[in-house]
This record gives C-alpha cells, sequence and structure tokens, in this order.
C-alpha cells in the first residue's frame, strides 16, 4: 500500500539481509547479496514503516540478527519492529521467549514451518511453544505450505490464547490443488486467533500468471478472514523475484478497493497495528 492510498502504511513482511553479516544457508542466485535498510529506503522514497521478520540466518544467529535490527532501528524510526526466531519445538525455549516478551523491539515470533515433514505442526512440543508464545503475548508468524493448512488448522485450535500470523496466505499456487488451498483456509479462518498477510503469492505463481489470478486469490482470504484479519506484507526483497513493490502494492489496493473500499486502512495499517504493535486479545479479531 502507498501513501497515496492512506497516511499510515505498515509493510508486515520485510527482510533485511546480509551474508557478510549472518550466515543465510538458503539463500542463493539474485538474492544472494546484502538488502539492507538503506536499499530498501532508496527504492520507496519516503519509506513505509515496516515489520522485519527473521530473514533465515542459521538459529544460533537469532541474537545477532535482532542486535543488527536495534541498530538500524535508532535512526530508522520506520523499522518498528522484528518478528525474530526461536525454536519454538525446544523444551528450553521459554526463557528466550520471555526475553523476546520484554524486548520492545520483539513484536513476534517466527519458527519456519514450510520444510517439515507432515505431523510436524502436531508434534506436542511444538503445540507447548506455541501456547507459551500466547502466555508471553508473542504472535506467531506460520509460513507453511498450503499442504500443512490442516494442521495449522488444528494447531491454532489449540492454542486460543496465540494470535497465528498466516504468512504469505498459506502460499497457494494456480493449478491442481488450489480448490484444496481454498477450502483449508476457509476452514483456517473460521478460528478468531489467526489473521492472515496479503503477502508473497508472485514468487508461488509460475510466470506470466494472469494478474486476474492476484486478484481472485486475494479477495477470497478477504472474504473468509474479513479485512479486520488481513494485512498488507510486501515480502521485499523476496518479491523482486518476480514483481515490484510497486506492483504488488497495486494489486492488493485493488483486491482490497472490491472487497470494501473502507478496509483500506485497516489492511494497511490498522490491523498490523493492533497485531504487532499493541498489547492485543486474539478474541478482539472476529
Amino acid at each position: 500500500m502507498t501513501a497515496a492510498v492512506t497516511a499510515a502504511v505498515v509493510d508486515t513482511h520485510v527482510h533485511f539481509i546480509d551474508p557478510g553479516r549472518l550466515s543465510y544457508p538458503w539463500l542463493e542466485g539474485s538474492l544472494d547479496r546484502p538488502h539492507t535498510p538503506l536499499e530498501y529506503a532508496a527504492e520507496h522514497g519516503t519509506p513505509p514503516d515496516v515489520i522485519m521478520v527473521e530473514a533465515g540466518r542459521v538459529p544460533e544467529q537469532a541474537g545477532d540478527e535482532i542486535s543488527w535490527m536495534r541498530r538500524e532501528a535508532v535512526d530508522r524510526k520506520w523499522i518498528r519492529g522484528i518478528v525474530a526466531h526461536a525454536d519454538v519445538e525446544d523444551p528450553g525455549v521459554e526463557p528466550t521467549l520471555r526475553a523476546y516478551g520484554a524486548d520492545p523491539l520483539v513484536v513476534g515470533v517466527r519458527r519456519n514451518l514450510q520444510d517439515e515433514a507432515d505431523g510436524f505442526l502436531s508434534a506436542p512440543s511444538l503445540l507447548h511453544g506455541v501456547r507459551l508464545l500466547g502466555e508471553h503475548g508473542l504472535p506467531f508468524d506460520a509460513c507453511v505450505r498450503a499442504r500443512q493448512l490442516p494442521e495449522l488448522t488444528e494447531l491454532a485450535r489449540a492454542c486460543p490464547q496465540t494470535t497465528i500470523v498466516l504468512d504469505h496466505l498459506g502460499k497457494p499456487r494456480p493449478g491442481p490443488g488450489y480448490d484444496d488451498w481454498r477450502a483449508a483456509i476457509r476452514g483456517l479462518s473460521a478460528l478468531p486467533n489467526v489473521v492472515c498477510k496479503l503477502s508473497g503469492l508472485s514468487t508461488e505463481a509460475p510466470a506470466g500468471t494472469p494478474r486476474d489470478y492476484f486478484i481472485e486469490t486475494l479477495t477470497y482470504a478477504l472474504e473468509v478472514f474479513g479485512a479486520q484479519r488481513c494485512m498488507y506484507g510486501s515480502d521485499w526483497p523476496v518479491l523482486k523475484l518476480a514483481t515490484t513493490s510497486t506492483d504488488w502494492s497495486a494489486t492488493v489496493r485493488e483486491a482490497v478497493g472490491l472487497h470494501d473500499a473502507g478496509a483500506v486502512s485497516a489492511v494497511a495499517a490498522g490491523n498490523a497495528e493492533r497485531v504487532y504493535l499493541a498489547a492485543a486479545n486474539p478474541a478482539e479479531y472476529s
């Protein structure tokens, strides 16, 4: 979303990457270089407020990633917070979560789940950790693939006091399996403690996918979750593999306008403020 739409914008899904500072096992190709707040600001002119989401550095460097963002945020007030990594399934994770809950820069936790085997989201150790997040007032960013959505639904159902933030709409793809995604996302959306990021679709779709597909998918998410439980995210810089921040912003803006023109401010910033930047009870989202 852009300032032309509303004066307040929070981009809820930005990754800052520096391979000279941290180690990223997944990094390759054109993304294998620094992508810093300086570059983000240069591309966006006056940057929107952002939530930096952990960028897949090796787990033992999670604290270093937070420290880096803390230094960057001193002079860049538009960096509002970080969704930090934690091994949530670790039986000894509670001291980390306690420290995160007391840290004003840490606004959530992500343990990337998209490459885990079937059944991982049902593990008692993960369930315990996600419940602890709710006790410490930390939302849980769930990055999963479409096939994992039924498991995520059961996890969210078992952790009603924890806000679950679905990254990238659960990574649907056009073609076979799309109807299964629609059914799964509708089931997940029935749980009031789940919110959805309107992000990440472009890099999941094959090159040349018609724009109508993105509008349809975003509109469906807005329909089932409601505009009060959807947030804008760019997935910068990963989105640059397939599109631009300007084009993705325009696509989301069009879909939100088709749903309800009055919902733009909620999707652009209001919901992000509530979910990440203020203490909120998941029940308030329903």
